[in-house]
């Protein structure tokens, strides 16, 4: 009896606290939290990217939904640009790594490795991919956990609609 007490007593936790990000995290609908991320090829902060539509990926290059999931996301940069405006930070640790990713697959992407993951843990982020859509106004209205086809109709007419 005592186990089954603590099991729901662990449960209950899980449910208030583990999921305050769950698929309506805290963010949504406030005000994207800026940051800026420097390395070896160019500095990136959130708030200049203002006036278009951002869609802020964190991902990795050792991550195969992140893989998985790359080709949709330029495809949709190449649709929609420049309205729409791709952030991808990778949390890669192994500069080489990253920059042989970005050669070898032609991602033609506004992309920056965030080593640390400052950026990343400010959001909250600790599964990849992980993506957040922010409007025009720098609000964010969305988060998907996962590997999201980008080119799907639904996906781009919500883009294009904010």
């Amino acid at each position: 009896m005592a186990y089954i007490t603590r099991v729901a007593a662990l449960t209950a936790l899980v449910l208030l606290f583990g999921c305050a990000r769950g698929s309506a995290p805290n963010l949504i609908g406030h005000q994207a939290l800026d940051f800026t991320v420097q390395d070896s090829d160019r500095r990136v902060n959130l708030n200049d990217l203002r006036g278009r539509v951002v869609v802020l990926n964190f991902w990795g290059t050792f991550c195969p939904p992140c893989v998985e999931e790359m080709p949709s996301l330029v495809n949709m940069q190449r649709e929609l640009k420049p309205g729409v405006q791709v952030l991808a930070v990778s949390i890669d640790e192994d500069p080489d790594a990253y920059h042989r990713f970005l050669r070898e697959h032609s991602i033609d992407l506004l992309t920056v490795r965030d080593a640390e993951k400052k950026s990343s843990t400010l959001y909250g982020t600790f599964g990849w991919p992980e993506t957040y859509i922010i409007d025009r106004n720098g609000i964010v209205r969305r988060k998907f956990i996962g590997p999201v086809d980008w080119t799907s109709p639904e996906i781009v007419r919500y883009l294009q609609q904010l």
